[in-house]
């Protein structure tokens, strides 16, 4: 009897066959017998609904924890939100700040919530949130912003093609009449044409007021792609509402040039005598660490450089009721430190993508809407505030996590918060 190990990253397993050939193939052939129970085919919420549900799943101490008296009481908040509900799942927020933001449209002391299970991480960012503050502040700018469509049409020719971008540069206004029209708080504020042979691809480009728009400039955009298909004096052979060159939902080296959302640079000067009272390190330490990495990341392939905007950005994204998955975009940029004239340290994080909102979307959800109202940018007006304070979370982020790295402090943490944190 031979033993086929199979391993991959997570573990290693044995299988004790006669022919291992032939048992790789059983187990991956498709399978045909008869499947669990399936769950009603009625996505919306409902008392007789979430029964239906929870008998299917059969499991009383998941529904204990799940569907709480919280998450019943809720639940029609969650109507526009989730399909096949079933409840909520809580996790624990810790507070971070003050971090004192001098922006164009953020200009305060800020308490931010971040939703995360990482031992570590709000430390961290509290740390570098209160270094940023006894160094007077982050000055901050909401640069450009924008959101992306990018509907594609293939034709039979380069020369089809042709002619049709020709009829497109004469829609223009037509386009954006038609957008503006299904919606009250967007805009389409651009079209651009990117052509590849017979292929044309379509760059909508759109500001969504205090959403963060995805939806809002998907519905638009589809409104003049039917459009485009009734009235386009050349047919394609087939045509879609969005292309993949958008940078919807990952990062690319477009976005990092353009913008994706809420275009946001920050910056921060640390008096020398801070890093070492702070940070329990040098200028020198983080200078050298920052071109070093920077390296590193060239030569591992990063799409910007920095440490690690996503930790910081994926809890606040959860806390405050936004796209989760824009992490994906949103979580590429430049982080640089230099030596100020003075010895000092200069600090700045550039983001082209934040993708933000402070209406819409899951900002109105019971805890995500608590969460917003703790940074006092909650509702309409809030939005460009709320990426000026997101960038300078993540500056805060990179101050610490650089720091802990010059200090030769980084796992020190990580051992003494997430092993030994005994409750007093």
């Amino acid at each position: 009897m031979s033993t086929l190990k199979y391993r991959n990253s997570c573990r290693e397993t044995n299988w004790h066959v006669e022919n291992p050939t032939s048992a790789i193939a059983s187990r991956l052939e498709p399978h045909f017998n008869a499947t669990r129970p399936v769950q009603t085919k009625n996505p919306y919420i409902s008392p007789k609904q979430l029964d239906k549900r929870w008998q299917v799943i059969n499991c009383e101490k998941a529904r204990h924890e799940l569907f709480d008296d919280k998450a019943q009481h809720d639940m029609y908040r969650y109507q526009k939100n989730i399909e096949n509900y079933i409840g909520t799942v809580k996790l624990p927020v810790g507070l971070v700040g003050p971090l004192r933001v001098n922006g164009l449209h953020a200009n305060n002391d800020f308490y931010l919530p971040l939703a995360t299970t990482e031992a570590a991480l709000v430390a961290s960012y509290n740390r570098g949130a209160q270094l940023i503050t006894e160094s007077g502040g982050a000055s901050a700018m909401l640069i450009s912003e924008a959101v992306m469509r990018t509907p594609g049409f293939c034709f039979q020719s380069l020369a089809e093609a042709g002619q049709f971008v020709a009829w497109v540069s004469t829609q223009h206004d037509v386009f954006r009449d038609i957008a503006n029209q299904t919606t009250n708080h967007g805009e389409l504020q651009s079209v651009g044409v990117n052509m590849d042979a017979n292929n044309v691809y379509l760059v909508f480009e759109f500001t969504t007021g205090d959403a963060s728009g995805q939806n809002m400039v998907t519905i638009a955009t589809n409104a003049v792609f039917n459009y485009i298909l009734e009235h386009s004096p050349i047919t394609p052979q087939y045509a879609y509402v969005e292309a993949n060159l958008s940078g919807d939902k990952k990062a690319t080296a477009q976005s990092l040039r353009n913008v994706r959302g809420k275009k946001v640079s920050v910056e921060v000067v640390v008096p020398k005598e801070l890093v070492k009272k702070r940070l329990h390190t040098s200028v020198d330490a983080m200078v050298n660490y920052c071109r070093l990495s920077a390296t590193g990341g060239v030569i591992s392939g990063s799409i910007g450089v920095h440490g690690h905007y996503a930790n910081g950005l994926a809890a606040l994204y959860i806390a405050c009721g936004q796209d989760a998955a824009c992490v994906a975009e949103s979580a590429v940029g430049i982080t640089r430190l230099e030596h100020s004239a003075n010895g000092d340290l200069y600090a700045a994080v550039t983001l082209p993508n934040l993708m933000v909102g402070t209406v819409g979307g899951g900002t109105g959800l019971p805890s995500q809407s608590a969460c917003l109202d703790i940074l006092g940018l909650n509702g309409a007006g809030n939005a460009k505030a709320l990426a000026e304070v997101t960038a300078g979370l993540c500056l805060a982020g990179e101050l610490s996590i650089i720091g802990a790295l010059s200090a030769g402090h980084f796992s020190r943490a990580h051992h003494k918060l997430a092993r030994h944190n005994k409750p007093s």
